[in-house]
């Protein structure tokens, strides 16, 4: 039985870098993202909610037609429990942008804002003694 050629790879060949991104006529490189961020959120006017990144926001109902486009993939993608920090994930929005825009859909009663499970500081102490002993019985 003869063993199993080898086969030899010509040179690696690196690929070209991409090209750098067109410059503006000041000589510095253009927005990614040219929407300002109170188009998206609307007008800066009136408080916001107090959210956390870890709030749960849960739809009330279907996006109506008057809804902007941000504002509907909220609703649609908060039929389950999601927190902001999902939700802003998903959009591709900064957590601020999507406080001022979940605060409107909130005022709108179209939402509804949870506070996250708060944990207990420490376990019960009788807890951990009846762990303990069941431990100890092994």
């Amino acid at each position: 039985m003869t063993p199993p050629r080898r086969k030899r790879r010509g040179p690696r060949q690196e690929p070209a870098p991409p090209a750098p991104p067109p410059k503006a006529e000041n000589g510095e490189a253009p927005p990614r993202n040219p929407e300002r961020l109170y188009t998206i959120a609307g007008s800066a006017e009136g408080g916001r909610a107090e959210l956390d990144l870890v709030t749960l926001i849960v739809a009330r109902s279907t996006p109506p037609p008057a809804a902007s486009p941000e504002q509907a993939a909220v609703l649609r993608l908060s039929t389950a429990p999601l927190s902001v920090a999902e939700l802003s994930a998903y959009l591709q929005l900064p957590f601020s942008a999507m406080t001022v825009l979940i605060t409107e859909l909130i005022a709108a009663e179209l939402v509804q804002a949870r506070a996250s499970i708060a944990r207990q500081a420490l376990p019960d102490r009788s807890l951990l003694e009846a762990v303990m002993h069941g431990l100890q019985r092994l």
